[in-house]
């Protein structure tokens, strides 16, 4: 189900992609604000989006809450900034304060307290992820063992004997106490394979759908297939004319024609009766992908943007909140070291540059999320509140990352860096980030 109406592709795009950097950007800027005001740092306002005002209230604590007229971001002003961007002190004010209305700006404050406040941004972002990463898992559940049937998936030629309920014992003679013992069966290219199962106690052998059939169980976005217009949920029945029956079939097919265009045949189920479907022909041409490998290495191989699943849903157990949230933040830290080594492989020359995308990219990929429902927008808000953290982390001036570094001099040092060097380096800081801001969009437009 799509999360938002497709109303036009580009009104889409830009709904979708202004929500979700509302979003990221409202938790980012919360958290710089909360941890100033716990610090004792005042802020004077806090705004969603940038320009004119559209609606304002005072808080209690003196702060102007708002939303502004262009969406495109936020901030938060504190006590004595010259600026909402928080670039420098507004010298005129604070030169009339007491040294404990000093305090209580963001540049009279405490060393401590100022990177703190600067830290949270990009803290607040990972816990972002990590909670959201942690609910998806909770509300997925983790499969029971032994492996046991919840329910069957659409497929042309049905699921075979197999049914709800069946405790899996084995499948083509290989045992199975969990889904480990997958890996070890060998499926031969047919529509079906011998089950051994448990049903109302009993052992029984039936036929079964293949492991992995197929099927589209998810097509990532902006990939070959999303822009064909395979959509979950559709079994490609056939390659360039030929009958295949595993998703194995797919990734040989489109390996061997290296980039060849491909034929596909497709059954996609009706959405009242999921015994039923319509026959779609289609081509695609499939691309080569950067793809990140366990050890930090990338492979490149052409892809079409299809993730596989299983021939059956397995039935799922609550792995409980601590536990989900220990696999969201390993999830979120599996994002950031992914993206440190993408840009290490970028910079050594090992894997494309187009693998960085600007905010058109950036944008198509909201879309493509929402377009394919709730969960997928709400794990892409995800994924990109982690990339949002991480860069904001680097140690360039203008960034949260460089704030920390000028922090980290003040605190070796004992002194913060002259208001010359601080110039120079914002200024170099800002040509960094609008360099690769332009590069990107240049990448959304050739690449």
């Amino acid at each position: 189900m799509e999360f938002l109406p497709d109303f036009g592709n580009l009104l889409y795009t830009v709904v979708a992609f202004v929500l979700a950097l509302s979003i990221i950007v409202t938790v980012h800027e919360y958290g710089h604000y909360i941890i100033g005001r716990l610090s004792g740092i005042k802020a004077e306002a806090f705004s969603i989006g940038f320009g004119p005002t559209l609606v304002s209230r005072r808080d209690r604590h003196g702060t102007v809450w708002k939303i502004s007229a262009f969406p495109l971001g936020g901030y938060v002003k504190f006590l004595g900034d010259a600026n909402a961007a928080s670039a420098g002190a507004d010298s005129g004010a604070m030169a009339g304060m007491s040294a404990q209305e000093r305090r209580h700006t963001m540049h009279g404050a405490p060393l401590w307290a100022r990177a703190a406040t600067v830290a949270a941004g990009p803290m607040f972002n990972f816990i972002l992820s990590i909670a959201v990463f942690g609910l998806a898992i909770l509300w997925q559940g983790t499969p029971v063992t032994p492996p046991q049937v919840a329910s069957l998936v659409a497929l042309p030629q049905g699921s075979g004997d197999l049914r709800p309920g069946d405790e899996v014992l084995a499948i083509e003679g290989v045992s199975l106490d969990d889904y480990s013992g997958l890996r070890d069966v060998e499926t031969p290219g047919q529509p079906f394979l011998d089950y051994r199962i448990r049903r109302d106690g009993t052992d029984m052998d039936v036929q079964g759908p293949q492991i992995a059939p197929p099927r589209a169980e998810q097509v990532v976005p902006q990939s070959a297939g999303y822009q064909a217009g395979i959509k979950a949920g559709d079994v490609i029945t056939t390659i360039n004319g030929t009958p295949i029956w595993r998703f194995e079939d797919i990734v040989t097919a489109v390996t061997a024609g290296k980039g060849t265009p491909l034929a596909l045949g497709i059954w996609r189920p009706d959405a009242a009766d999921a015994t039923a479907g319509t026959e779609i022909s289609l081509t695609l041409t499939p691309r080569i992908i950067d793809i990140p490998k366990a050890d930090g290495s990338f492979e490149s191989d052409y892809k079409i943007g299809l993730l596989a699943g299983m021939g059956f849903t397995p039935a799922t157990e609550s792995p409980g909140l601590g536990t989900a949230l220990l696999g969201g933040a390993r999830q979120t830290w599996a994002t950031i070291t992914a993206s440190v080594s993408a840009v290490e492989h970028m910079v050594l020359g090992k894997i494309s540059s187009c693998n960085l995308r600007g905010a058109i990219g950036i944008a198509e990929g909201s879309a493509a999320a929402a377009k394919s429902g709730f969960a997928d927008f709400i794990w892409f808000i995800a994924l990109l509140s982690t990339a949002v953290g991480f860069l904001n982390l680097m140690p360039i001036p203008v960034l949260d990352g460089g704030h920390l570094m000028f922090h980290l001099w003040e605190g070796i040092t004992g002194k913060a860096p002259s208001d010359r060097v601080m110039s120079m380096m914002v200024s170099v800081g800002l040509a960094l980030v609008l360099g690769l801001m332009v590069f990107g969009l240049w990448n959304d437009l050739s690449c």
